[in-house]
């Protein structure tokens, strides 16, 4: 299967939701926003039955240039992290 883009899923959700395509962007567009609101959230946010979005801060930490065997300082920074759902992981496996 090839790869989606954006406007092949927004597409599809407009066929499937019997809506047009400038809806279905919306809609798309309007999920996006609440993630990215909700994953800076201290408890982030959960998409039942997709998964879950959580800010977490990693800690500095020592690290090797895989190019040089240079032993490298990798400082501290705030990433988010996905955890699958239960259901999700179901359904793909």
């Amino acid at each position: 299967m090839a790869k989606k883009t954006k406007k092949d899923i927004i597409a599809q959700i407009a066929k499937d939701a019997d809506i047009s395509k400038k809806a279905a962007e919306a809609a798309y567009s309007s999920l996006v926003a609440q993630v990215y609101k909700g994953a800076k959230a201290k408890v982030g946010i959960t998409l039942p039955g997709l998964g879950k979005f959580i800010k977490v801060r990693r800690k500095a930490r020592a690290g090797r240039n895989p190019a040089t065997g240079e032993k490298i300082k990798i400082p501290a920074k705030t990433v988010v992290k996905f955890k699958v759902s239960k259901a999700a992981q179901d359904a793909v496996v």
